[in-house]
């Protein structure tokens, strides 16, 4: 996606995404991607070493927990599917088509009056939660708030990047970041322009009722990564 822009905004850039993508890995020692996103599988990624003595080190590594190095603890059906998401994903008319998708999705949310990180990124829409409801302290974690409402609206899953995602310091005291975040990111190739308009009129419903929703608070916190297992309650 960053080869996308680099084509789009600079105009000496007239070579195919695929060219930028093959010489910005060319001045890299290394490289890991996860599969999940761009590729689209359901499982996989990679590491790229250009030292073979690390490389070495980390072949001998994924033997002992992943499988033989060959396949990397996958299946040669997921790594068939990796190769042809990669090769799709560095396709100049899919990009295009991806990242308007997305600029689509944004626009609509700003038609609204939803506040929104600017400008709008690539892979996804990031909703801005303090402003959204600003009468939610940290503490009541306004993000995770945000994405259980707009999910009890539509059915629609995003994911908090706020203090929830932070963690706590090691005194046991909560991380206060500066942004709290409702990331809306779009798988390639899944949904359509209806979907996206769905999305937007679900958070222009919960925009509209801002002022009488709640904050959360806490009632389950695993010991590591809190944002993936933790439960909160609504608060009254």
């Amino acid at each position: 996606m960053g080869a996308y822009y680099l084509k789009t905004k600079t105009e000496k850039m007239k070579v195919k995404i695929k060219d930028i993508v093959k010489e910005i890995c060319s001045l890299t020692d290394g490289a890991t991607m996860s599969a999940k996103k761009d590729a689209l599988v359901n499982i996989g990624g990679f590491l790229a070493i250009n030292d073979w003595n690390v490389f070495e080190e980390a072949r001998n590594l994924v033997v002992a927990y992943e499988g033989l190095h060959t396949y990397g603890g996958i299946a040669g059906r997921d790594m068939e599917a990796i190769a042809v998401g990669i090769m799709e994903s560095v396709n100049d008319a899919h990009q295009a088509a991806r990242v308007g998708q997305v600029e689509y999705l944004g626009k609509k949310m700003q038609e609204y009056g939803i506040p929104i990180v600017k400008p709008i990124g690539g892979h996804g829409v990031f909703v801005d939660a303090k402003a959204f409801l600003p009468h939610l302290t940290q503490d009541q974690f306004p993000a995770q708030t945000l994405a259980g409402e707009v999910y009890i609206d539509s059915g629609v899953r995003t994911m908090e990047r706020g203090v929830v995602s932070a963690g706590r310091k090691p005194n046991g005291e909560n991380y206060y970041p500066k942004l709290e975040l409702v990331r809306f990111t779009l798988p390639r190739r899944v949904y359509t322009q209806a979907h996206m308009d769905v999305v937007a009129e679900s958070v222009a419903m919960v925009h509209e009722r801002r002022k009488n929703i709640n904050g959360l608070k806490m009632v389950y916190e695993p010991k590591y990564l809190r944002f993936f297992q933790a439960k909160f309650e609504q608060l009254k």
